[in-house]
């Protein structure tokens, strides 16, 4: 077996570990990005309490983040005398995709918009650094070379993937994701449930990405269902940012593969979150996967038991626990546009990561169960 890993992260774990910020920062000329909400309010004036003012504050970051919002927030830093030295992408994975994307213009999206449609103009693109402290326990961005750029007016989805791009520090500390609501825990959860089995049935899996994914998966299926029902509990917040973290970890090696290709286009067509989008069908794929064998197959069974008939129900019920449907037509797809999205989402940059046989993932989208009641 011939295989590699590798991930420049460095990484602050731990309850009020953003403390550490200001001195991650030092005496350069920040930049920061995050939410114009009072909780980020807050933590922006702790902020330059301690490592004085920002450059430039970007606080009007929008879910899925789209060329328009993206190309107007981009101008405000081609306004400064001067560039910014570091960015601080303080926020859920919206922040800091978008400060990827910051930090890759340089001022000017045109040359952001010509890589991700021609894939050309690399030498034109900057790398600023990046410090990223993520506020949600879900999308591993804080540990990845990539972002998710959306061109809502003509539906298409960018990922803008640069080696450069890694932040240089994550702060993960799990008191920032206190008081996250609900519906956020589940699909940010589930989100990070959905990139470590990803990062399994994928091509590019290798035995250091697996061991993260399994730990992750492991972590997830234990702690979501406890934190739903205690969302002020620091310990649970805590587990559930480890595996969070974990599930970046192995993702950033792999890419994710089929049940993220069928989410973009439904996260656009029928406006369904990211998180929910691309976890429903996780136990369609989990079911096609059966007798791959590999570092996959095994990694399963770590994960779901030696019957992975038995544990692609499992996952359907503890889905349905947290309220969430596995059947496509609780998003509105009815049948011809399931296939077909199963079809052309094989097709796509991250279906081909999918390691199974699209044949038997399309035999398993025929199979219709109930799951056990729901709770959540």
């Amino acid at each position: 077996m011939v295989w590699k890993y590798g991930n420049p992260v460095q990484i602050e774990f731990g309850v009020d570990s953003f403390a550490k910020l200001a001195e991650l920062i030092g005496n350069r000329r920040y930049a920061l990005v995050t939410y114009g909400e009072p909780f980020f309010d807050a933590l922006a004036s702790r902020l330059k309490n301690t490592a004085g003012a920002p450059a430039l504050v970007i606080s009007d970051v929008a879910p899925n983040p789209d060329y328009r919002l993206l190309a107007e927030q981009t101008g405000r830093f081609a306004e400064l005398a001067r560039q910014p030295e570091v960015i601080v992408a303080l926020g859920g994975g919206s922040v800091i995709d978008s400060a990827k994307v910051f930090a890759a213009a340089g001022g000017d999206f045109g040359k952001i918009k010509t890589f991700l449609e021609s894939q050309k103009g690399a030498e034109q693109l900057s790398a600023i650094p990046i410090i990223a402290v993520p506020t949600t326990a879900g999308t591993g961005s804080e540990v990845t070379c990539w972002g998710t750029v959306w061109d809502e007016a003509n539906g298409k989805k960018y990922s803008l993937a640069r080696p450069n791009l890694y932040p240089t520090h994550a702060v993960v500390d799990p008191r920032l994701m206190l008081g996250k609501p609900l519906l956020l825990t589940i699909s940010t959860g589930l989100d990070a449930l959905s990139h470590a089995l990803e990062s399994l049935w994928n091509v590019n899996n290798n035995p250091v990405s697996a061991n993260h994914a399994v730990f992750a998966a492991r972590g997830v299926l234990d702690v979501l269902p406890k934190l739903v029902k205690d969302l002020g509990n620091i310990e649970l917040r805590e587990r559930m940012a480890m595996a969070a973290l974990f599930a970046g970890l192995a993702f950033s090696n792999t890419k994710t593969a089929i049940a993220h290709s069928l989410s973009y286009p439904i996260t656009l067509r029928h406006g369904v979150q990211h998180g929910i989008a691309c976890s429903f069908s996780l136990p369609m794929v989990l079911r096609s996967v059966h007798g791959v064998g590999g570092i996959c197959e095994d990694s399963l069974k770590q994960i779901f038991g030696s019957d992975l008939a038995r544990g692609a129900d499992d996952l359907e019920d503890f889905l349905g626990l947290l309220g969430i449907s596995s059947n496509p037509a609780a998003y509105k797809i009815d049948r011809r546009e399931w296939r077909l999205l199963i079809e052309d989402s094989l097709q796509g940059e991250r279906g081909r990561n999918f390691l199974g046989s699209g044949d038997r993932l399309i035999e398993a989208s025929q199979i219709v169960r109930l799951p056990r009641a729901r709770i959540a």
